[in-house]
């Protein structure tokens, strides 16, 4: 208002010049035409036929199904994280640094060992035998990925059953390889020579894991058997805890652990904050491990998976509360800890063949047992400052066992819940009217794989013990903690240090 009485006052009867609005109608028109002209120029578009329909559709799905596999790849990765966390709560600050060390490390460790040899042992192929592929290492050779089943012609054959380039069945595949080397990590925590730790690491993932892997996922013999596996219960867990176990039996326990009367002396973790949050990093980063294992943009069938794993992991917390409460006197958080992790572990296996009152009670034994097996490996005087052989090796077992007790058969529906394709999976369990096969052939994975992984750990450790004098650092080493002695350097520095 003020503008206009202003231009009033001027004796000016608008702001804007018309004249400056000729150069501008002259542009606009030039552009106009222009664009006209290049419209009437431009070709008149191929007719759309259903072939090129179905092109375009194959071409969306499968970037659809690849971006669910990198990002379910990424959220296992981040389970890395979790892992650190989880190992250096429950163990003593004056380690915290070696454990991180190791954490962070492995993965490195993990790719170039699973790049170079591994990812061939376990998917390449392997020229008709059963037990060990013999093709693909440092990841080339042959391949037409995306092209599934009969249409894939490529030296990866046990993977031919997705449909996504060849780098994201990698990637995949060497989250979970890394996983079981981690496991090993929290087994022989506060301890073990660094140099030692790392030269199993490459190892494990290098020969044994992939070789056992093979047998079940890449088409080996216990594939052929009819053994089932959908995330990873032995391939992953039990394989990394058979590994754990025996170098947390051949390095003996930590100073001061047990007694001379033979009595248990707890050893508390610095940091349960640390643990808790660990914990629920894991959670999170199991929800592209079990459902990440679809490798296909499946929605309802990631569903079904993403919830049976949920209802496992709160089943386990739960029964681990319980459980702890009633046989400890208290409600111990280090236990409920573990418990969530040990439903997790048990319904890896079973996850996409069974219902969600099944998966609850999958979970709940493995927050059960997983109490009572911490307190068995403390009577073997096997000293595992996280648990990493009840959760993974004692808990894998049980998951593995469970396909045989609680798998729906091989159907497509079982009452709102969707299960895999017709004619896909493990037979029918024990407890759905299939009998004992299924479960006879998950005993006999669960005794293969883990006489092969133990046997081959003996051997892997008394190697690398050659090797570098001893795979246990010097009493005083220990003592004084490995973030100084292998280290140089302190987590928390500044704190005053344990006594011990």
């Amino acid at each position: 208002m003020l503008v206009y009485k202003t231009n009033q006052k001027r004796g000016l009867k608008s702001s804007v010049n018309w004249t400056a609005c000729i150069p501008l109608a002259a542009i606009i028109g030039v552009f106009w035409v222009y664009a006209a002209t290049a419209q009437t120029a431009t070709p008149t578009p191929e007719p759309l036929t259903a072939e090129k329909v179905k092109e375009s559709v194959d071409a969306l799905k499968v970037g659809l199904d690849t971006l669910w596999v990198v990002v379910a790849a990424f959220l296992v990765f981040f389970m890395n994280a979790g892992f650190a966390l989880v190992e250096s709560g429950f163990c003593r600050r004056k380690n915290t640094v070696n454990i991180l060390t190791k954490n962070l490390i492995v993965f490195a460790i993990a790719t170039i060992a699973y790049w170079a040899v591994g990812f061939g042992f376990m998917y390449g192929d392997s020229g008709g035998n059963l037990f060990i592929g013999l093709k693909g290492f440092f990841l080339s050779g042959a391949d037409n990925s995306p092209a599934t089943l009969d249409a894939y012609k490529g030296d990866f054959p046990g993977l031919n059953w997705t449909g996504v380039p060849l780098e994201a069945k990698f990637l995949f595949q060497l989250v979970f390889a890394a996983t079981a080397a981690t496991i090993v990590s929290g087994a022989v925590a506060e301890r073990i020579k660094f140099l030692a730790f790392m030269l199993f690491s490459f190892i494990l993932v290098a020969v044994s894991y992939p070789i056992t892997g093979h047998w079940i996922w890449g088409g080996g013999w216990l594939s052929k058997v009819g053994f089932y596996d959908f995330a990873g219960s032995t391939v992953v867990h039990s394989s990394g805890g058979w590994a754990a176990l025996i170098g947390a039996a051949l390095l003996g326990s930590r100073f001061g652990r047990y007694g001379e009367d033979g009595k248990n002396r707890a050893i508390p973790g610095h940091s349960m904050s640390l643990a808790t949050l660990g914990c629920l990093i894991l959670w999170l980063g199991w929800f592209g491990f079990n459902p990440g294992s679809t490798m296909t943009a499946d929605g309802r069938l990631i569903a079904h998976i993403a919830l049976t794993t949920n209802m496992g992991a709160s089943a386990g917390g739960i029964a681990a509360t319980i459980v702890a409460w009633l046989y400890l006197g208290k409600p111990d958080l280090s236990m409920i800890v573990n418990g969530i992790l040990a439903g997790l572990v048990s319904v890896t296996a079973p996850c996409a063949w069974i219902t969600l009152p099944s998966a609850i009670i999958i979970g709940a034994i493995g927050g059960t047992i997983v109490v009572f097996a911490v307190g068995f490996f403390d009577k073997l005087k096997i000293d595992d400052p996280v648990g990493a052989t009840s959760v993974h090796l004692v808990c894998g077992i049980w998951g593995t066992i469970s396909v045989g007790l609680f798998a729906v058969g091989q159907k497509t529906d079982i009452g709102g819940g969707y299960i895999l394709q017709a004619g896909a999976g493990p037979k029918a369990g024990l407890f759905f009217g299939g009998g004992f096969d299924q479960l006879l052939y998950q005993l006999l994975g669960v005794v293969s794989v883990g006489g092969f992984t133990v046997a081959f750990s003996f051997i892997a450790w008394y190697v690398i013990s050659l090797i570098t004098g001893g795979i246990r650092v010097e009493t005083e080493e220990e003592f004084k903690g490995l973030d100084i002695s292998e280290h140089g350097m302190e987590a928390y520095s500044g704190f005053v240090k344990e006594s011990e």
